[in-house]
């Protein structure tokens, strides 16, 4: 496995920016369930946790498999915090006794469950007023600070290594899945902790399908064939889409992928701060509604990556999002002919003041030498 050179995380400042949330929501404290959210307020890494976050204070609940592993990641990330391991109810106890005195309790609206909400109300925060309260963390991941940007185009990097490096086999008529096992494991090797995504490798018809599973169909000389992913470094997303022919391909297959690839450049140019990005989706389908295909872009243009490979902001006509320096977000329009084929080209790119920068910078070209 490759060590990566990765800028130090800066975890500790969140939490600042955080309690200020909290108070324009008018709440006491917050109790933070989603595990993702967690990770990016504390830097732990494991699969059972709760925060509870208070103006002058913090409390991590865990269980006993991770009392060493919270204590060694936060104190690593500057978290100070109250640690408890518990089990079962002693979570809820230890969370109760947390809260005795506020006011207002706020919880993640988008990650409890109806019931969960109900015994938030009767049995965990009896004497408080319990908030739903929707994207204060959310809010703060949208824009990546250097230590994040570090790991997204470190796993773009890793990806586009693995992709000059397996793409040649393409030749050998592997089948969809083995050849996304290849580049799976290239990235591995290669760096990554783990894909993003499962990789999508659509060949012939199968491209018409936008998010086809790798199967057992061969891939054919002078098909289209549909890549779509990416992979992770210290919990770090990338996402990348070539589309590829072995061979010449026939005259529409070309002109599908030229008309694309104008698309995913307009769409490219069009991503800056300030931008809406709403208008980053137009400019991309625009070009593709002159060349009559505009029924055949069947998604949005983009979305945010990070943490999470689907996060905010959003890139689609339907959205209200401003883009900001700091966000990270996809570009990805494509054409889908239902028993013919399809192209999709993606890049991931950072929002800068004056455009973006391009972070996963694999050649976008159609007929692989």
């Amino acid at each position: 496995m490759t060590e990566l050179d990765l800028v130090p995380m800066a975890v500790a400042p969140r939490m600042d920016r955080l309690r200020a949330s909290m108070d324009d929501a008018g709440t006491d404290a917050l109790l933070v369930t989603n595990l993702v959210n967690v990770r990016y307020l504390t830097g732990f890494t494991g699969s059972a946790a709760l925060l509870l976050v208070r103006p002058k204070g913090l409390l991590f609940v865990t269980d006993g498999r991770y009392r060493d592993q919270s204590a060694d990641q936060l104190a690593e990330s500057g978290i100070d915090a109250d640690i408890e391991v518990h089990t079962g109810a002693g979570q809820q106890e230890a969370i109760t006794a947390a809260v005795a005195g506020a006011v207002r309790v706020g919880v993640e609206a988008d990650h409890v469950t109806t019931s969960q909400h109900q015994a938030f109300v009767t049995t965990w925060f009896p004497d408080a007023e319990v908030v739903l309260t929707v994207g204060l963390v959310a809010g703060l991941r949208r824009v990546k600070d250097a230590g994040e940007l570090s790991r997204i185009g470190a796993a773009c990097a890793v990806a586009d290594s693995a992709f000059d490096a397996v793409k040649v086999r393409l030749a050998d008529r592997p089948s969809e899945r083995d050849f996304a096992l290849d580049l799976e494991f290239e990235m591995r090797r290669r760096g990554a902790e783990a894909v993003s995504f499962e990789p999508i490798v659509a060949s012939g018809p199968n491209g018409a399908k936008p998010h086809a599973r790798p199967g057992d169909r061969r891939i054919e000389p002078g098909e289209l064939i549909v890549l779509d992913f990416g992979c992770k470094v210290d919990g770090y997303c990338s996402d990348m889409t070539r589309t590829v022919s072995v061979g010449e391909p026939p005259p529409e297959a070309q002109r599908m992928y030229d008309v694309v690839l104008e698309s995913q450049e307009a769409g490219c140019a069009a991503v800056r701060a300030g931008a809406k990005a709403s208008g980053v989706d137009r400019a991309c389908r625009e070009v593709i509604e002159s060349a009559g295909w505009g029924d055949a872009f069947l998604h949005g243009t983009g979305h945010g990556v990070g943490l999470e490979i689907h996060e905010d902001p959003r890139v689609a006509a339907t959205v209200g999002d401003t883009l900001a320096v700091g966000h990270v977000v996809t570009v990805e329009p494509g054409v889908y002919l239902a028993g013919r084929g399809g192209v999709r080209i993606e890049d991931t790119v950072a929002v800068t003041d004056g455009g973006c920068d391009v972070l996963t910078t694999s050649p976008k070209q159609l007929v692989l030498e």
